[in-house]
């Protein structure tokens, strides 16, 4: 399962470009969206790689 975790976050930031640059979701919201939530990104990507030790 920890593997899998940080291609799942990169498919959901993927997703969000794709919609942005499709006009389904404006690219202000992605922003916004990902201005608030890059930390819990670096999070998620330590807590990986500790377990992988």
């Amino acid at each position: 399962m920890g593997s899998q975790i940080f291609p799942i976050i990169l498919i959901v930031i993927g997703t969000f470009f794709l919609l942005s640059n499709l006009d389904f979701l404006p690219m202000g919201q992605v922003k916004a969206i990902l201005r608030e939530w890059w930390p819990l990104i670096l999070i998620v990507v330590g807590v990986l790689q500790l377990r992988r030790r």
